[in-house]
């Protein structure tokens, strides 16, 4: 076990830092990380402040006239093989930067976020065999699982088979008519052998995996309650029977009293919401694509049109004033202010689109450790 500080200690040490030192001590762990991670993204990205880098060696690309100086007017040919970590720093300045890198941040998001989805079901998994609720795992869980991946971890699938293959598929085409015309031909959009019949089986699972979320729970849950309270035995659901003395007030009296329609209506409202969330959560993982173009772009905007505009005056005041105003918009809006706003929109993907697949909070109260409660529960 750990030492820890009194809180005499903890007073004097609060009393020594300040409020702002003291909200900075308190999170350095998670400053730490910030740090470790934002590295890892400018190696990702191969980029400092926002300047291209050829750390992993030479660029994969190559001005189309080889006596070109401005990859801007007259574009890049590939010579060689791919860039062996992370982005290309070639792309920069190129004509295609934006297309390139908006393409790739948009499918990254949603690859991110499909697993990310996957993780809080799986959770709802261990969940409901925690409790030994076979009905959630069967007639919840699975049918999620199949929904989710039937749709958007195919879609996931083409977009890493495209990656790999360098294929030119319209993704947004497949996605639309695999609803509209399913059986219709791919033609230049088939990425994978026996597409069409795989899509086809998908969209059915998909439709079958709506009604097996929405029906079965509510009668099973009745069936439940009935053989319950007429003392008959219910093994064969392979429900473990619950403490109710253990249980919340809520809990108890949900169990003394059995209301079929509401328990109906309340899978209806949780069924449709999953579907149409399902959508609207994926969809808003592209969150992470609009932050990471605007800090890219406004990165780029302090660097040219300040740092750089500065240093093009030949003049010492100049030059100073474009350093610390670069200086001071760096860290205040980009490392500050852009920090709050990527842990604000991070915060309500956690809440939202992750934590609404597996967290219910109808339970016990949360009550944190603390050696202090400890004490007192012993007094």
């Amino acid at each position: 076990m750990g030492i820890t500080e009194s809180p005499c200690r903890q007073e004097e040490w609060r009393k020594k830092l300040g409020s702002f030192m003291e909200m900075l001590f308190g999170g350095r762990y998670v400053l730490l990380l910030m740090s470790l991670f934002s590295i890892y993204c400018g190696l990702i990205y191969n980029e400092f402040f926002s300047v291209p880098f050829h750390i992993f060696g030479a660029s994969a690309y190559k001005c189309r006239d080889s006596s070109c100086r401005d990859a801007h007017t007259t574009g890049l040919v590939k010579f060689q093989e791919p860039y062996p970590f992370g982005v290309d720093p070639s792309w920069r300045g190129s004509r295609s930067e934006l297309p390139f890198l908006n393409s790739l941040k948009m499918k990254m998001s949603i690859l991110f976020g499909v697993v990310h989805m996957n993780l809080g079901i799986m959770l709802s998994y261990f969940n409901a065999h925690f409790f030994g609720n076979s009905v959630d795992i069967r007639y919840q869980f699975v049918p999620q699982v199949i929904f989710l991946n039937s749709l958007f971890g195919y879609l996931s699938l083409l977009i890493i088979v495209k990656w790999c293959t360098g294929s030119q598929a319209d993704l947004y085409h497949v996605m639309i008519y695999m609803f509209l015309s399913p059986f219709d031909n791919l033609g230049e959009n088939q990425l994978l052998w026996g597409q069409r019949p795989l899509q086809v089986v998908l969209l059915l699972l998909a439709v079958i995996a709506i009604p097996w979320m929405l029906f079965p729970k509510p009668f099973i849950l009745k069936k439940l309650h009935n053989e319950r309270f007429q003392g008959r035995n219910y093994g064969m659901l392979n429900i473990s029977e619950m403490d109710l003395e253990a249980e919340p007030d809520s809990a108890r009296q949900h169990h003394e009293e059995f209301n079929f329609s509401e328990v109906f209506v309340h899978q209806m409202i949780h069924a449709i919401e999953f579907v149409l969330g399902s959508v609207s959560n994926t969809a808003s993982y592209l969150r992470l694509w609009a932050l990471s173009l605007a800090h890219s772009e406004l990165s780029t905007v302090f660097y040219e049109k300040v740092l750089l505009l500065a240093w093009g005056y030949d003049n010492f005041a100049i030059r100073l004033v474009g350093l610390v105003v670069f200086a001071f918009a760096t860290a205040f809006i980009l490392l500050m202010m852009e920090t709050l706003s990527a842990f604000l929109h991070a915060l309500r993907l956690h809440w939202v689109e992750f934590q609404n697949k597996f967290y219910h909070g109808d339970g016990y109260k949360f009550r944190p450790f603390s050696f202090a409660l400890l004490t007192e529960d012993e007094d």
